[in-house]
Parts: structure tokens; sequence; C-alpha cells
């Protein structure tokens, strides 16, 4: 996910990678110096730092200066992680942003201070953000693009008590949203949900996992590019970790039987769940919020899961 609301680029941009005309700057380093340094002063105005989030209030009457730091925000992620597909600390995209800021991010031991209050309640449930869950509850966790996209898909159902999204299965604890979008911390965009199955499965949630994003694009969902947006199921049981290959195995088949995914592969990881931080609390339950700004960079292959 990306800063509200300057933070997502159209498709055909980011997902290319390319660079807006007039903005070709000689050196990479200097793009990104620009690009870092007008991202930060969009974020300051547009839902970050002021906690704008709502469409209303100084950053709201800023629209100017929202549209030049999503645009430089968008150039530095061309080079720093982003846009190029720039993953695990390698490449040209990595030595830039090690040039530009110093090295990977290293993380910190405690929370990050924009995480959620320890009493903060669901926007939508009203139901409490940490656990312990009532008893009965189970937990999913699932990476399947932007996650304002991916819990906007889930938090609203039947049988869901909470859910959260945040940084998973990274190198380091407790990152922040713009550690992540160095590409270099190795973290994916989860949603954690928390869901009562008498109500509705673990099946249920697996059906609306493979039928509405597309897995088999590795590190992308649409326009959005980076190991942050890879497709991945963290399983909390062996229960899960069966019925997540045994669904996968069956919609492989459905997308070669329909060739609705051209002929790719499911690359999808299913792995144990590891380790869950909070992300950013205006990230939390963002689609619901009033004044969010509608975006959806996933990308459904268009095929079922079979019965």
């Amino acid at each position: 996910a990306s800063l509200a609301p300057v933070a997502r680029a159209p498709a055909g941009l980011a997902g290319r990678g390319r660079v807006p005309r007039g903005a070709r700057l000689r050196s990479p380093v200097a793009l990104a110096l620009v690009g870092a340094g007008s991202c930060l002063l969009a974020r300051s105005f547009v839902g970050g730092s002021l906690g704008v989030s709502t469409g209303t209030g100084r950053g709201s009457r800023l629209p100017a200066m929202a549209l030049v730091g999503a645009g430089s925000c968008l150039l530095a992620r061309s080079f720093v992680g982003g846009a190029l597909g720039v993953s695990a600390g390698t490449g040209r995209g990595a030595r830039v942003a090690r040039a530009v800021f110093g090295g990977p991010p290293a993380g910190r031991d405690t929370p990050i201070p924009d995480a959620p209050a320890p009493d903060a309640t669901h926007f939508l449930t009203g139901n409490p953000m940490y656990p312990p869950w009532p008893a009965g509850m189970e937990e999913a966790m699932f990476g399947m693009g932007c996650f304002w996209c991916s819990e906007n898909l889930y938090m609203a159902k039947e049988g869901i008590y909470s859910s959260q999204v945040g940084y998973a299965g990274g190198d380091i604890n407790n990152p922040s949203y713009q550690d992540v979008c160095t590409g270099m911390s190795g973290h994916n965009e989860v949603v954690r949900i928390v869901y009562d199955p008498k109500v509705i499965t673990y099946g249920d949630l697996l059906k609306v996992f493979w039928e509405r994003h597309d897995p088999t694009t590795k590190n992308q969902q649409g326009g959005d590019r980076g190991t942050q947006y890879r497709s991945g199921i963290y399983y909390y049981t062996e229960a899960q970790k069966q019925l997540a290959e045994a669904t996968r195995d069956k919609y492989q088949s459905e997308l070669e039987a329909t060739k609705a995914a051209g002929g790719r592969k499911i690359s999808t990881e299913i792995v144990p769940a590891p380790t869950f931080f909070y992300a950013e609390g205006y990230h939390q339950q963002y689609d619901a919020k009033p004044g969010s700004r509608r975006y959806c960079g996933l990308s459904p292959t268009g095929a079922t899961l079979p019965a």
C-alpha cells in the first residue's frame, strides 16, 4: 500500500517503471534524493506526519504539493526498490538506496510510533485490534498485493471478528512503511484476519484469496511492483497448510484449463506464519474510512476455484 492519497501510480507508469518526461535527471542518486525528499514532504501534508486521513484540514488544501510529492515519490520508487522490482538489497536500485539512505533499514526494538494504540478498535466491527482474541476465534494471514485492497476484501464479511494490516516475512523487527518501501527489508504487505470458523471457514477465505488477485505474477499486482506485493499464504496450523496446498493445486489446474493466466504458474509462497508487525494506524481499514482514496491494485485472473 502507499501513502494516502498520493501513494499509487497509474498502472501503466509504475508497472513498467517509467520515469515521467521532463523528470529524467542524469544521476539516479540525485533523482532518488529529489524523490525521497518530495515524498516525505507530500506525506507530511497528505495522511502521514500530520495525520490527515479524511480529506479535511490543512493537508487536503494542498493538492499541488501532493501532486509534486506523488510524482517525485514515484521517481524515487523506480530507483529505490519499487517500480523496477528491486528486491532483497540487490541490483541498481538497491545500490542507489544505500547511497541515498546509508544502507538497508535496521528496524527497531519497539513498535513503530505510528502503530495502532494498544486499545485501538476495528473501524467496522468495533472489536479490539490486538490479542488476546475471544475463545473459538482463529487467525489467517495473506499477502496478495496492496494491503488496503486485501483487507477490504475481508473486513466486512460476516464472521470476521477483526482484521489488521501489517508487515511480515522480512529480515528486521518492527519495520515502518518507509523501511518496507526501500525493497531491502524483505517484508510483505499482509492482512491478518481474526475469524469465527463456525460462521466463515478457512476454505471460504482461501476462495477469496485465489479469485481476487493474480497469484502468478511474482512480486507484482497490476501496477504495484516490489517484494512487498508478493503472493503469500502464511499458515498457523497444519490443517491450514494442507488446505492451502490443496486449493493451490486445484486453482492451478483451473488456470491451465481456462488459460486465464496466459500459461503462467502460481508463484504463491505457502509458509508458516511469520511474526506480524502492525502497519501504521492510517493504513488500518483504510478503504472503510471517510475520505479514503478508492484504489485497488489487485489484478484477478478471472478464474474461479473449483469446489
